[in-house]
């Protein structure tokens, strides 16, 4: 009999072990409920006078990479349409190179994580796709430095479809891609929307070839990545997400994250956006899509290089304010030495 994620143990495992925050991200991701403002005040601490949040406590200067960890978040919260994300999201769209992608400021170079140095291509890819994810999934509700723009991807469609290409421009024929594994799945989410399908799909085969050997929390972040940008749950690739979440889910309800057991809670939620069976989000529209069988497609190169931890909680000094676990962090190495270790897909 095929394993199944048993939602109600999750749910109570977050219950049981989960803070305030934890509980307010839970309670909107299964029915929708409102949080409370107290709770959506503290998600929006420390954000710079500029639009994006630091990297590290009381820092001046903000980071591409914390923006979108705490954009993260305040998604799970529903709060992607009040004026903190609003600011932050007209950051990011301002902080486009001219190229598409998005790079972090040269002064953070002395504490940035792999995944986010500066001047780095496997982390400017990274960026380019998490910043484009984030902008993708806001830009029909947020509000733009600019007009608002009806082509897909709403208020930010121009930003969005310049890093579309960027991240299509770094693809290799076999579908892998120059930088971490998180790469491939957010790039893949901002391609799909963009109705870019064939390069979308090329992403995904890769990715689902190599889903047997990620850890939960990587398949977690995977595939809530994918639905949340409306990617169909009877697609393979999600498919075998499920499958590989009900092997790995414990007999406590959780599963375990990639940096550290307090980051668990963390790992459950994105599991249960991942498995639930509607969102109280708004469906992202966009034409249907079937990911191809990995069996149909070339064979991936092999991953090289452990993963980054979760963006935001990775830089050496203290971290950004507010109880809240990291996404998922490295799988082990298959062939090296995030939430990212990347394989040269």
């Amino acid at each position: 009999m095929t394993a199944v994620v048993d939602l109600d143990a999750a749910i109570g495992f977050v219950v049981a072990h989960g803070d305030a925050v934890d509980r307010a991200r839970l309670s909107r991701l299964r029915t929708g409920t409102p949080v409370p403002p107290e709770l959506l005040d503290a998600a929006e601490s420390g954000q710079a006078p500029g639009g994006g949040w630091p990297a590290v406590l009381d820092g001046e200067v903000a980071s591409v990479d914390a923006t979108c960890y705490r954009l993260a978040e305040l998604d799970d919260l529903g709060a992607l349409g009040r004026p903190a994300a609003r600011h932050a999201l007209d950051w990011l769209a301002a902080r486009q190179l001219a190229d598409g992608g998005w790079d972090e400021d040269p002064s953070l170079a002395g504490f940035a994580p792999e995944w986010a140095t500066p001047g780095d291509p496997e982390a400017r890819l990274f960026l380019t796709a998490n910043a484009g994810f984030w902008l993708t999934v806001a830009g029909l509700d947020a509000r733009a430095a600019g007009p608002l723009d009806h082509r897909v991807g709403g208020a930010y469609a121009g930003v969005v479809q310049a890093a579309a290409q960027a991240l299509a421009a770094q693809l290799a024929p076999d579908g892998s891609w120059p930088s971490f594994l998180p790469a491939g799945w957010l790039a893949a989410a901002v391609l799909h929307r963009q109705q870019m399908y064939y390069e979308s799909a090329r992403i995904q085969a890769v990715l689902a070839d190599r889903i047997p050997q990620m850890s939960p929390a990587d398949v977690a972040w995977l595939a809530a990545t994918l639905r949340r940008v409306d990617v169909g749950e009877e697609q393979w690739l999600l498919v075998s997400a499920r499958r590989r979440l009900a092997e790995t889910q414990r007999s406590d309800g959780g599963w375990d994250s990639d940096d550290g057991h307090q980051f668990d809670v963390h790992t459950t939620l994105r599991a249960i956006r991942a498995c639930r069976p509607t969102a109280p989000e708004a469906p992202v529209s966009g034409a249907p899509f079937v990911a191809p069988q990995p069996a149909a497609l070339p064979s991936p190169p092999l991953v090289p290089a452990p993963r980054p931890v979760p963006p935001g909680e990775l830089v050496l000094p203290p971290v950004v304010p507010l109880p809240r676990p990291a996404p998922p962090s490295a799988p082990p190495p298959e062939s090296a030495p995030p939430e990212p270790a990347a394989p040269t897909a």
